[in-house]
């Protein structure tokens, strides 16, 4: 069965800082047309950051479009013309003051299919060596460290809920039990 929908037009409605809005006209497999809005977004890491002690860097920081503080791992958006393992490398030591000789790409995901085209690229930090954090101008946040289990457990209890975290946690599970392969960068 064709799946496909052809691209019949489109216009970006609104650019902002980083993210742009479009709506595009769509041809769908059975010839007839349907709109299409979606966020060209681009794209992300996210860094699941383990000290020496095997404890999970964590994040706490208020969410404005949800209103809330989150705890999270460590992100950032990639920046025009930068490698998504330059950017992990970046946001580690901005936002943690952490740094790292020992990363593993673990894959890659496509949180918000239905509406944007972000795609978050999972990176493992090993063997943390801890220097001086470097926030972005306006970037509040608490870095935190808890040992693997109970940061896993935090997932289960909803302590940690933003699918980015999720993802990464059970992606490094994956890795840790060998059920998964990582590639070093």
């Amino acid at each position: 069965m064709n799946l496909l929908e052809k691209q019949l037009s489109s216009e970006r409605v609104y650019q902002g800082g980083f993210l742009s809005v479009h709506k595009d006209m769509v041809e769908l497999p059975d010839g007839r047309q349907a709109p299409r809005e979606y966020i060209v977004h681009p794209g992300a890491v996210a860094i699941l950051a383990l000290t020496p002690r095997q404890e999970l860097v964590l994040e706490r920081q208020f969410r404005y479009p949800a209103g809330r503080e989150f705890i999270e791992i460590p992100a950032g958006k990639i920046d025009p013309g930068e490698a998504p393992e330059i950017t992990a490398r970046r946001e580690l030591l901005e936002e943690t003051g952490y740094r790292s000789d020992k990363w593993i790409y673990l894959g890659t995901a496509h949180p918000c299919i239905g509406y944007s085209n972000e795609k978050i690229s999972y990176y493992l930090a090993q063997d943390l060596v801890l220097s001086e954090r470097q926030l972005d101008e306006g970037e509040f946040l608490e870095v935190l460290t808890r040992p693997l289990d109970a940061a896993m457990e935090m997932v289960l209890t909803g302590e940690i809920c933003d699918s980015k975290s999720i993802v990464g946690l059970h992606w490094l599970a994956a890795y840790l039990s060998g059920r998964m392969r990582g590639v070093p960068i």
